[in-house]
């Protein structure tokens, strides 16, 4: 049985890194080589006049921009290396929490069937919505933040061979970063399967999931954005679609409830360095998710949209795409 488990874990997995790696590498390809042309000072200073409307500064720009066009990592460093308040650091800390990674977390979010529009909509309304509120509702925080870490310095590439190799070789990291999450993670989950842990694991969260409008079975596609994020979660909620049959309704749900709060450790943790509370940023995007999950949830039961649409997907739409 383990072997068997080991076998199908490994060929969902090879499956999983083929379907994800189409968009990670040409995403990561070309925003890569964006960060060495005119194109991300152009959008910086698009947005710079937005910035007083959130409470920031003009130099705010750059984070936002790097983490939303490449990664959070990218985003820290940039406000590592700039002077920001207290509250600004936490204005952007809960900004590129529910916004970063937008290209590559949009596109997976896309190949297991949520509405890009939904997506977009919810993740950058999110992100506006809560400075706004922040910077009207706190009136204090404006000493200027004092960082626990000292940001390593970064090497350009010159020229366009350089510039290119750079791009390859970020693109070819990245697959191989998904590579060795989600290999063993959806082995991990057909042993877990087939032992019928899933099943147990299922039936402790039904009333957590029935609370927020979903059916049990989609118990593992929030488990999975939780702890493993929307990008490399992907694979199991993937998977979960075509296997468990859960319905149009519930995942675009699951989408809505983990914009606002997934990957809880790493994009929790990795705002430390900044020397700002944590907690608060944590307890406020699981807040924002529980109710923006509810009220979407209220809203459709209502007005019966998604009833009409509770199938499941089409299996060989699954295939295609894999």
């Amino acid at each position: 049985m383990l072997i068997g488990s080991l076998k199908k874990g490994l060929l969902i997995g090879l499956k999983t890194t083929w379907t994800l790696g189409k968009i990670i590498f040409p995403v990561t390809l070309i925003v890569a080589v964006l960060q060495y042309t005119p194109v991300l000072p152009w959008v910086i200073k698009l947005i710079s006049p937005l910035m007083k409307l959130l409470g920031l500064s003009g130099d705010a720009a750059i984070p936002l921009v790097l983490g939303n066009f490449l990664n959070l990592y990218a985003a820290i460093g940039a406000i590592l290396t700039l002077h920001f308040s207290v509250k600004e650091v936490f204005i952007l800390a809960i900004m590129l929490s529910f916004s970063h990674n937008l290209f590559i977390e949009s596109g997976v979010a896309v190949k297991t069937g949520v509405k890009l529009w939904v997506v977009l909509v919810t993740r950058l309304g999110l992100a506006l919505l809560s400075a706004v509120v922040i910077n009207l509702a706190w009136h204090g925080g404006s000493i200027t933040a004092q960082y626990g870490l000292i940001p390593t310095t970064t090497v350009h590439a010159t020229g366009i061979v350089s510039i290119i190799t750079e791009a390859i070789k970020k693109a070819v990291l990245g697959i191989l970063q998904l590579t060795l999450i989600v290999m063993p993670l959806m082995i991990v989950i057909q042993i877990l399967k087939d032992l019928q842990w899933l099943e147990k694991l299922s039936k402790w969260l039904a009333p957590v999931m029935r609370t927020l409008g979903m059916k049990e079975n989609t118990a593992m596609t929030m488990v999975a954005g939780l702890f493993f994020g929307l990008a490399y979660g992907a694979g199991v909620m993937i998977q979960a679609v075509k296997e468990d049959g859960v319905s149009k309704k519930d995942l675009t749900l699951a989408f809505i409830f983990l914009v606002g709060c997934h990957a809880v450790i790493e994009d929790t943790l990795i705002f430390v360095p900044l020397g700002i509370p944590v907690w608060p940023l944590l307890v406020i995007r699981l807040g924002v998710a529980i109710v923006i999950t509810l009220v979407v949830s209220a809203i459709w039961k209502r007005s019966g949209t998604m009833s009409r649409k509770e199938t499941t997907y089409d299996q060989k739409n699954y295939d295609n795409t894999i």
